[in-house]
Order: structure tokens, then C-alpha cells, then sequence
């Protein structure tokens, strides 16, 4: 398969945590027989420095032309002075959803089989299992209605608005995703799409709830449905996660509760997203922010990043094996005993640096033969598209 890739590195970590994705895919090409045309390009505070805006022109027209693209982090302190319309968390990260037409974000929680004792909660809420998946809404409500200041600056609103247009095509999303974990579950349990609003406040959440309950009446009625209050929402994400298996949401909400989810699993340096549209292609990232307080060191945990390249593989390629395959090469690192300082338990670990880390995931991804990977939110939704060797270009021009 041939496929165009746009690498998008951005600030603090992405960096260095893109190049261990990068070499894996470099990896899976090699092994598989694949041609990833892969072409790196600025976003962000990095973009900004360069060219005065963190989404250039160039970087976009990259973008619009990938079969997909893969993003590091944008964002820290040294831009924070800038307008809001300016930051590189809202003129490039929201802007590229917007631009590329993403409305559902898929952010997967669950606890790897080495790092159980990663977790916070308690061993017996562990033991039940956590393996979740999160669609969030990406393109309305709050993050993208009109704000407003009052001229003496003390007071201000934001609008939050939806459409059940932008309702009904994200609730399709989660209620397909619930189809195919229910068939990889193997009836072990029936498909479940949680609807999380705040239906007793909101009027948005009013609309949420009437257009979510009509599209499960009409077309999902082989999926239980559940609707749940943000708040409880939020309680029973540590109270028992293990009953959950896709939580739909729209985009506030689910913000913060991918951020909680990534908690309860032990690390935010584990959790990878895929943000996907009507049209091919999709945006991969980690949930994780630029974390510039250690950018530079060579210990950040690359997984989430290779971990967004599985997906990638998976949804905009249709390459399930090879997705399967990156995923089984981290499992096994990590049974391994292999570690970033970030995911350390006890003193019996092999702790790395973020490139001895990518080391030994892509080595891992190329030798040993591909094996299904066990079923979880990882391994969903696939909507390959019919499109040797991977070669990555720097592409640094703002024009």
C-alpha cells in the first residue's frame, strides 16, 4: 500500500515522541511491504516562531492532501501571551479539526495486562477489567460558540451550541463502535453506548438526549442504551469503569473525562485518540499535552504517540494486522519489564530513555510474527480505505 502521511511534530514533547512513531511505522513498512510517503511539518508555538502562525498555509494544504495525519503536542508557556485566536491550542489544534471536517474523537482507556498496578484504584476495581472507549463530540458546543467579554472585563459568556445534525453523526460513531466491541467481546457482554449530558440543566443536553434516544429507537435498537448525568458520569469512572464500554459525549464533557479516564488506567502517557470525519483521512494524537517541563530530557513515554499510529493504521488504512501488530509489540515490551520513568512500578523495571523506548517497540513490531492482538478499545471501527518502503521528508516552509 502506498499512503501519504503528514507528520505534524508541534511543541515541547512532540518532537521527540513523534520520531519513536515515525520508527515504528518505519518498522511495520519494512515488515509488511508498505510505501508511507511521511512529510514532517511545523504546527504550533514551533510554527508560530517560524512562520507568525501555528497553522501556516503550507502545513494545511499538507494536511487537506494526507491520507492522514499524525500530530505530536502544540501548546506551553512561551505563547500563552498571545490572543486567544492565536494560541497554538486554538488556532492549530481546533483549527485542524475544524479545517479537516473532524467532528468525533475516539479516546480508548484501558489498563495494559504489565501496569494493573499502575492504576490508582483500588486492586478489586482493577480486577473487574478497564477497557473503555470515549467518543467526544469535537467540532461544537462551548469550545467553539461565540465568546464574549463585557467592555469593563467583568463579565463574559460562552455559547454553547449543537445541531442534531452534529448530534446525530458522533451518536452514529459511538453506536457502530459499541456493534463492533460487542462482536469483539465475543457476546461476553452485550454492546452498550453510555450518552453522558446534563440534561437536568442544559438545553443543549435536552436536544442531546431527545436525538440520541430517537436514533437508537430508529436504528440501534440491538445496542442498550444508557443516559447519565456528567456528574455521576465522573463518580462512576472511579467507582466501577468496568461498566462501561462506550461512553458518547458531547465536547467539554468529554474533555475532561478522556483526562479522567486516562488516570484511572496509570498513565496519560499510555492513552492514544484518533479524530475522524465524513471524509478519509483522520488526525492521530495522544491525549497528553506538550509537557514542556521535561521536553528536551529524552524521557518522555512515546507509547501514546505509537500507539495513535496503530490507529491510524487501523481507521484510515484498514490495516488491521499491522495495527495488531504495533499493539502486541508494546504488550511485550512492556511484559518485558520495560519502562519510562513515567510508568515505573517497584525497582524491578528496566527504565529508558523515549528513544530506547521506540527502539524497543519498532525492533519488537519487526521480528516476531504478527499475532491478533486480545480484543479491546484499541481495535475497533475499522474504516480502511482502498488505497515498500517508508520514507519521511522535512517540509519546514510557512508559504
Amino acid at each position: 500500500m502506498k499512503a501519504k502521511i503528514a507528520i505534524l511534530p508541534g511543541d515541547g514533547v512532540g518532537p521527540e515522541i513523534v520520531a519513536e512513531a515515525v520508527k515504528v511505522l518505519d518498522a511495520v513498512a519494512r515488515r509488511f511491504g508498505h510505501d508511507f510517503e511521511m512529510t514532517e511539518h511545523p504546527v504550533g508555538g514551533a510554527a508560530y516562531d517560524l512562520c507568525g502562525d501555528c497553522l501556516p498555509d503550507t502545513t494545511l494544504a499538507a494536511c487537506q492532501a494526507a491520507d492522514a495525519v499524525l500530530l505530536g503536542a502544540v501548546g506551553g508557556p512561551k505563547w500563552d501571551a498571545l490572543p486567544p485566536e492565536k494560541r497554538p491550542e486554538r488556532r492549530a489544534l481546533l483549527g485542524l479539526r475544524a479545517k479537516l471536517g473532524l467532528f468525533a474523537n475516539l479516546r480508548p482507556a484501558k489498563v495494559w495486562d504489565a501496569l494493573t498496578g499502575a492504576s490508582p484504584l483500588k486492586d478489586g476495581i482493577v480486577a473487574r477489567g478497564i477497557d473503555l472507549l470515549i467518543v467526544r463530540e469535537l467540532t461544537g458546543g462551548a469550545y467553539f460558540g461565540e465568546k464574549r467579554r463585557a467592555a469593563d472585563g467583568k463579565s463574559a459568556y460562552d455559547m454553547m451550541p449543537y445541531s442534531e445534525r452534529e448530534i446525530l453523526r458522533v451518536a452514529r460513531v459511538a453506536f457502530e463502535a459499541a456493534r463492533a466491541r460487542g462482536e469483539g467481546h465475543a457476546a461476553a457482554r452485550p454492546p452498550k453506548v453510555t450518552s453522558v449530558d446534563k440534561a437536568n440543566v442544559l438545553e443543549t443536553s435536552r436536544l442531546w438526549r431527545e436525538t440520541v434516544t430517537a436514533l437508537h429507537a430508529s436504528e440501534y435498537a440491538d445496542v442498550e442504551l444508557e443516559h447519565m448525568y456528567v456528574d455521576n458520569a465522573a463518580m462512576q469512572l472511579v467507582r466501577d469503569p468496568s461498566r462501561f464500554d462506550v461512553i458518547l459525549t458531547e465536547n467539554m464533557f468529554g474533555d475532561i473525562l478522556s483526562d479522567e479516564g486516562s488516570q484511572i488506567t496509570g498513565s496519560i502517557g499510555m492513552l492514544p485518540s484518533a479524530s475522524l470525519g465524513d471524509a478519509r483521512g483522520g488526525l492521530y494524537e495522544p491525549i497528553h499535552g506538550s509537557a514542556p517541563d521535561i521536553a528536551g530530557k529524552g524521557i518522555a513515554n512515546p507509547l501514546a504517540t505509537i500507539l495513535s499510529a496503530a490507529l491510524m493504521l487501523r481507521h484510515s488504512f484498514g490495516l488491521s494486522a499491522e495495527a495488531d501488530t504495533i499493539e502486541r509489540a508494546v504488550a511485550d515490551v512492556l511484559a518485558a519489564g520495560i519502562r519510562t520513568q513515567d510508568i515505573v512500578q517497584g525497582n524491578d523495571h528496566a527504565v529508558v530513555s523515549t528513544s530506547e523506548m521506540g527502539d524497543a517497540v519498532s525492533g519488537a513490531a519487526e521480528t516476531f510474527a504478527a499475532r491478533p492482538a486480545p480484543h479491546s478499545a484499541l481495535s475497533n471501527l475499522a474504516v480502511g480505505l482502498d488505497f515498500g518502503e517508508a520514507r519521511t521528508e522535512l517540509r519546514p516552509g510557512c508559504k
